[in-house]
């Protein structure tokens, strides 16, 4: 479903990315792994065209998008949920979560399978965003990306600042999607038991670069735990 192939990324004179090349394929969850400041987030950035590509390839469904703008990646199925969550606080739950619908026909109802997943969100659908915990913000990132319908779904630290009950509701959505086999899914992630917990096929960054790519299944005895710890 994504494909991104020597992918180089700059800052100033900083070269932030090193030739990265993966696949993140339907049905299966990829996470990618690694401490603060190895370029994750500048990754995800590159995926969705927020900031240009300098060389290198990205694909996504057999489609180069790689010079593509980010409205344009998001309409053909790219669905984002940045770290921060960035909900708009001024607006209710029910109209975050018709943001997410901005490239379907006017009159697209919320898919009820969202509710499904996260049923307090029904429940605070005349609530403001700011009003809501941080777990339940994340919550409605979430439901925002998935409200269209996306082909792949790109997560950045969804765990971060959240408390242990709601991660676990995250998990087990993440979990149902992916089992669905409908998306791809690519979750970066610092909190090992949690990616360790999903992980179909995993990749370890550090200053830039993959240093590691494996099966989840194959986290402990690949010792990724102590490249994180490192």
């Amino acid at each position: 479903m994504l494909k991104v192939e020597n992918l180089n990324q700059y800052y100033g004179g900083s070269h932030i990315l090193r030739n990265l090349s993966f696949e993140a394929k339907i049905g299966e969850v990829t996470t990618l792994l690694g401490r603060n400041g190895v370029g994750k987030t500048t990754l995800l950035k590159s995926l969705m065209g927020v900031v240009p590509v300098k060389t290198g390839s990205i694909s996504f469904d057999g489609k180069d998008v790689t010079h593509a703008p980010s409205h344009e990646r998001v309409k053909a199925g790219i669905g984002y949920v940045p770290q921060g969550r960035e909900i708009f606080p001024r607006l209710t739950v029910e109209e975050n979560l018709q943001m997410g619908l901005a490239t379907r026909p006017g009159g697209t109802p919320i898919p009820p399978r969202i509710f499904e997943m996260f049923p307090v969100l029904k429940q605070m659908m005349k609530r403001r965003g700011g009003d809501l915990s941080g777990g339940q913000q994340q919550q409605l990132a979430i439901g925002r990306a998935l409200a269209f319908g996306p082909r792949l779904l790109i997560l950045d630290e969804p765990t971060e600042g959240i408390q242990p009950s709601i991660i676990k509701d995250i998990e087990r959505a993440i979990r149902t999607l992916a089992e669905e086999g409908n998306m791809a899914i690519l979750l970066v992630e610092q909190y090992y038991d949690f990616a360790e917990s999903l992980a179909d096929q995993y990749l370890v960054m550090e200053r830039g670069e993959i240093i590691k790519r494996g099966a989840g299944a194959d986290m402990k005895t690949d010792g990724v735990r102590e490249l994180l710890a490192v």
